[in-house]
């Protein structure tokens, strides 16, 4: 008898629709199974076998040939065993073969009949919503991650159902429609609202001082520009950047999707958060190899740019990363994505991040304070030639945090609030939305070279101005139209209609670093 089942593969971060075929047949007892599979595929037959058999599914002895389509996709992961022995349970009759029409199933089997949760669960139950698929059958585990798109869809529907072992998964699958229990997980489980996690996590109130690293921090954050902080141990650099998702607008929707289905894919969604709500921070050690930071292996994951994606990519000590390792970053920083080849294919993750880094201007960490400062010259070139022309031109916002002083230290005036602060980003950010309404920009970082002109317009003074700054500073095309975007958003801060030159003139403050240490 003849059956199939529909299942789904993830390839990078995005998910195609599989369907596994299974034929029993009398004959020499055997178990085939062909369609591309990898080495934790091919093992299904025995998990599956064994689990049936645990389950009190009495195998008798048949011919089972099984194939996975498309043939032309490698298949990877333990995610097939499920709907391999639900093929085998309609073919044998357990199961009627119309109730598992426009039912998608995904899950690994343990071998006493227990059903594991498994990766990448949102963005197959995601591509299920979107061809037509009425149901979804998922480990019990996995079931609140599936159970957001209930609650998000809109016009297409569709249930979730997680089963916790092979019994319960029979037991529904034989039920008769009208008597199938609802099972699926209740809205408040895939509440997606920023809901009172401010109050734990550090405030900008907490930093005395640096108020124009603050600014700079603030003028980053409203328009999602790169930011360096380069000044001696003990600043404040880091407390600093680990503050800045605190001024950050929430998450929308369709963000809070595209990140979640990244933490999916990598298997990093918890049990209790179904979906991520909150903009990712991630500080990787200076330790960390390319591929991490990249992403690859032999199955493709995403790496922590990839992880980092709409939040804050936070590298704090960057001359001590491994030059290779920091050039990974040109193609994401440019192109919001990072390519990976492999012999199985090539991959697309997205990597639209914030880049917050934070430096010592030399070795020790006190050039060019002498007095303390025990580098040499050819150290300190060394040390700062770690970080290529490429990577600094496509840094937006670079800025000093000297040392602070006993007076700030012991001062009793009280800082703004990272609420404060907060509340002026996301002023500035709807004025943003208006602009590149019915666009494909969000931000004024965001805007192409060729989109600058004509969103950001320059009067005659200005374009006066900005003449004088790319002759001095000697300045690139990409570093011309950057500090066009920062003076936007420096504009959008004021409320201003127009860029002005004050506003270019504070921009080009935010170079003067580059040119005092690199050039």
């Amino acid at each position: 008898m003849y059956s199939s089942v529909i299942t789904g593969a993830v390839t990078g971060i995005e998910s195609t629709l599989c369907l596994v075929e299974v034929d029993v047949s009398k004959g020499m007892p055997a178990f085939e199974m062909v369609g591309q599979l990898g080495n934790e595929v091919r093992e299904a037959r025995e998990r599956v076998k064994v689990a049936l058999k645990n389950a009190k599914v009495e195998i008798p002895a048949i011919h089972l040939t099984v194939s996975i389509s498309p043939a032309d996709l490698r298949k990877e992961g333990a995610s097939y065993d499920l709907p391999i022995a639900v093929g085998i349970l309609v073919g044998l009759g357990v199961i009627p073969k119309e109730n598992v029409s426009d039912t998608l199933v995904i899950g690994e089997l343990g071998l006493n009949g227990e059903i594991k949760p498994v990766k990448g669960v949102l963005p197959i139950v995601n591509c299920a919503k979107n061809s037509g698929l009425r149901r979804c059958i998922v480990p019990k585990e996995n079931e609140k991650e599936g159970a957001f798109l209930c609650a998000a869809a809109e016009e297409k529907k569709i249930e979730v159902i997680g089963v916790s072992d092979v019994s319960e998964m029979i037991a529904y699958l034989k039920a008769d429609e009208e008597k199938k229990p609802n099972i699926i997980p209740s809205a408040q489980y895939v509440s997606f609202h920023f809901e009172g996690g401010m109050e734990h996590l550090p405030d900008f109130s907490d930093i005395n001082g640096q108020e124009a690293v603050k600014r700079a921090v603030e003028i980053a954050a409203a328009g999602f520009h790169h930011i360096l902080m380069v000044g001696p141990p003990g600043s404040g650099k880091t407390m600093i950047a680990k503050r800045i998702p605190t001024i950050l607008p929430d998450l929308s929707l369709e963000e809070g999707l595209e990140v979640s289905t990244i933490y999916s894919v990598a298997g990093m969604l918890e049990n209790d958060s179904p979906i991520i709500a909150k903009r990712p921070f991630m500080g990787p050690h200076h330790t960390i190899s390319g591929q991490a930071l990249a992403g690859g292996g032999r199955i493709p994951k995403p790496g922590i740019i990839s992880l980092a994606h709409r939040g804050v990519l936070f590298m704090d000590e960057l001359p001590e990363f491994r030059r290779s390792t920091l050039e990974i970053l040109r193609q994401p920083l440019e192109d919001k994505k990072i390519h990976i080849a492999r012999t199985q294919g090539n991959f697309i993750y997205p990597a639209d991040f914030m880049l917050v880094a934070a430096m010592n201007p030399c070795p020790c960490g006190y050039f060019p304070n002498r007095n303390k400062c025990t580098c040499s010259q050819s150290e300190i070139k060394r040390y700062l030639s770690k970080i290529s022309g490429p990577i600094l031109d496509r840094i937006d916002v670079t800025i000093e945090t000297p040392k602070v002083d006993i007076k700030q230290l012991s001062a009793t005036v009280k800082n703004e609030s990272s609420a404060d602060i907060r509340e002026r980003v996301l002023a500035a950010r709807k004025r943003q939305m208006k602009r590149y309404k019915d666009t494909k920009y969000h931000f004024n970082a965001e805007l192409s070279g060729g989109d600058v002109n004509r969103f950001c317009p320059l009067g005659i003074r200005e374009q006066e101005l900005m003449e004088q700054i790319f002759t001095r500073m000697n300045l690139s095309a990409r570093a011309y139209h950057k500090m066009i975007k920062v003076a936007r958003t420096i504009a959008d801060l004021e409320g201003a209609k127009e860029i002005g030159c004050e506003h270019l003139s504070e921009a080009a403050c935010y170079r003067m670093s580059d040119s005092k240490y690199w050039n």
